[in-house]
């Protein structure tokens, strides 16, 4: 007999996993979907990996080596304009896995966590798996996609909502937050006593506006979570390493929810992250240069094919406008990928209000992103 629960049931078949699957199977298929970096992860990190492996085999303190969350603070300090100490930070497996640790921690079924919509696609189900309830507010093309402080107040309820969910640089619009509107963010958390979970996955990779970090805004110690990771940054997606800085009693508890979801961070991945961290930018900065070039080109490119495109300012995603075509963005997608063998997300993935839009992502080959152009072009025409 086998059993599956409702819970697991009711969650959302990602269209995501099945393109990892078909790209790795088909060589025929250019992918424009994936949310990865093309770039290997720098030399003198792969190197060191050899150098330590020897010594990663044995289980870490769950929330992270101490060496490590030093030197996670140094670079909060310094880079973020994050005043905390260590006790305010852990690691874990991606900030993904932290991200669920989060919400096991501050919400009990049925509380509320109000999140833009465009979103990253695994906020809603991790939401909806501890029993929460995804508040989505919508993101408006003609707005830039910025978050409107007015229908992120009407999306709260002040007797449910703990969490205030921003992502900066986004996927999938690559917008960047300006820092007067996360001050207006933050006073609204203020005001309702709300947590601010900052999602800063793709902090350094921006182009035409700086990235700015809440958590850096006075008076916003007890109110701003931070989460970043060594996945985009330094091309470590496989390291599965991810850090959090927040409240130290915050901290204490999602440690404690973390040591039942994975136990411990990779040891191996930990001791590559403290590498990272004293790494020259050169190496990033390669990566984000290689990126804004990409980002020029497909943005171009893509208005001249008939495809609507805000310029992203940062990560490395487009996000186009399918509505003059008439399709849905699944449909749309489907039968691109099956007339032209072109992977591209269909804007469904990212909350009700990405319907009418598709992501593509640069985060590969000039080349490919170039023939993958000429085959979309060709779609279109038909």
């Amino acid at each position: 007999m086998v059993h599956i629960s409702e819970r697991e049931i009711q969650l959302p078949d990602s269209v995501v996993t099945k393109l990892l699957c078909l790209v790795a199977e088909s060589k025929d298929v250019i992918s424009l979907s994936l949310g990865e970096p093309d770039f290997i992860t720098p030399k003198p990190l792969l190197d060191y990996s050899k150098k330590v492996i020897s010594n990663s085999t044995h289980y870490s303190p769950t929330a992270g080596y101490s060496e490590l969350r030093e030197a996670i603070v140094k670079k909060l300090r310094k880079e973020n304009k994050i005043n905390c100490g260590t006790e305010n930070v852990m690691a874990g497996c991606g900030s993904q896995e932290l991200f669920f640790a989060g919400f096991n921690t501050v919400l009990d079924v049925t509380e509320e966590v109000v999140l833009p919509s465009p979103c990253y696609l695994a906020y809603i189900p991790q939401i909806e798996l501890v029993g929460g309830v995804p508040k989505l507010f919508e993101l408006k093309e003609e707005d830039n996609w910025d978050v409107n402080p007015d229908e992120l107040k009407k999306a709260i309820d002040r007797k449910k909502t703990k969490v205030i969910l921003v992502n900066t640089p986004s996927n999938p619009t690559g917008n960047v937050l300006s820092r007067k509107l996360l001050e207006e963010i933050a006073d609204i958390a203020v005001e309702y006593g709300l947590y601010i979970f900052s999602d800063e996955a793709y902090e350094k990779l921006t182009y035409d506006k700086k990235h700015f970090s809440p958590g850096s805004l006075n008076g916003m110690k007890d109110h701003v979570v931070t989460f970043q990771t060594f996945s985009k940054s330094f091309a470590m997606c496989g390291y599965r390493l991810g850090y959090v800085c927040g409240p130290e009693k915050l901290i204490d508890a999602m440690t404690k929810v973390s040591h039942y979801i994975t136990l411990a961070p990779p040891s191996l991945a930990q001791k590559v992250a403290i590498k990272a961290l004293s790494l020259p930018r050169i190496h990033t900065e390669k990566m984000r240069k290689e990126y804004d070039r990409r980002r020029k080109y497909i943005v171009n490119r893509l208005n001249e094919i008939g495809l609507i495109t805000k310029t992203p300012n940062g990560a490395f995603y487009a996000f186009s406008n399918i509505k003059p075509f008439g399709k849905n963005s699944f449909d749309f997608a489907d039968e691109l990928l099956k007339k032209q063998k072109v992977a591209v997300v269909p804007g469904t993935e990212f909350g009700r209000y990405g319907e009418g839009y598709i992501r593509f992502s640069y985060a590969t080959d000039i080349k490919l992103i170039e023939k993958g152009l000429d085959r979309i072009e060709k779609f279109l025409k038909r």
